[in-house]
């Protein structure tokens, strides 16, 4: 074989293992965003959110207006792999209180209650500040699709990406993963009166950060709610109150 035809098959090779990179990352990076605001929902949809709220006895635990709104987003998000789960966060709640949640779609029953902590520009106890911007070291709302786990400077983490086009879509850019952190415990809240604070990530406690990345991991739905108009306003993935 001469040395143009295997410059010109070494090529080739290069260029197809390019191009398999970008697929993955484009797939990853890349979800399919609403244009259009959710305007009506189906009464088979709200009669089963709240069969599910009621049946998993949610009540002592997530609001039902915000289970209401994570789950309309998760039955709106056309990437969702798999819809056994779902994950909220509410950050309405001070970080003294536990406010993350995996609950168990086909069972019924809440898997997961634990504290997570927020951006350190996003305030202190409470989360009110939010930003989509790099490097803002603020936490992003809204819904994500939970992606693939890897080994980091803070262990084992699971990557996320932002559904929500000017709202969270830069989540993977700006390394917003879930991981597990010794600041988020009830030692630092008794010493600090609040947890830590990341730059941005929706950090777990050290003790179950693993085993809820494994039960969340690989396409799944999370939903990150906080009392924030300007959200509402510009989401497409939102609709008003039951009245």
């Amino acid at each position: 074989m001469n040395t143009t035809l295997k410059t010109l098959l070494l090529f080739l090779s290069l260029g197809g293992v390019i191009f398999i990179f970008y697929i993955f990352q484009a797939s990853h990076q890349n979800p399919k965003y609403r244009t259009e605001k959710i305007s009506e929902i189906d009464n088979k949809i709200e009669k089963k959110i709240k069969t599910t709220y009621d049946e998993a006895n949610l009540e002592s635990h997530i609001h039902f207006e915000i289970f209401r709104k994570a789950m309309i987003g998760f039955y709106h998000i056309e990437d969702l792999k798999f819809r056994d789960r779902i994950v909220i966060i509410d950050y309405s709640k001070p970080s003294t209180e536990e406010r993350f949640y995996v609950v168990d779609l086909e069972n019924k029953k809440l898997l997961y209650e634990c504290w997570v902590a927020h951006g350190i520009n996003s305030g202190e106890d409470y989360a009110t500040l939010f930003s989509n911007v790099q490097n803002s070291k603020t936490s992003s709302l809204g819904l994500f699709l939970t992606a693939e786990t890897y080994q980091g400077k803070n262990g084992f983490s699971l990557r996320l990406d932002g559904v929500e086009k000017g709202i969270n879509h830069n989540a993977r850019k700006r390394d917003i993963v879930i991981h597990g952190a010794d600041y988020v415990s009830g030692e630092f809240i008794h010493k600090e009166g609040r947890l830590g604070r990341s730059w941005g990530c929706p950090a777990l406690p050290n003790t179950l950060s693993d085993e809820i990345i494994k039960a969340i991991s690989g396409g799944r739905c999370l939903f990150i709610f906080a009392n924030d108009e300007r959200y509402f306003s510009d989401s497409h993935y939102t609709i008003k109150n039951n009245s």
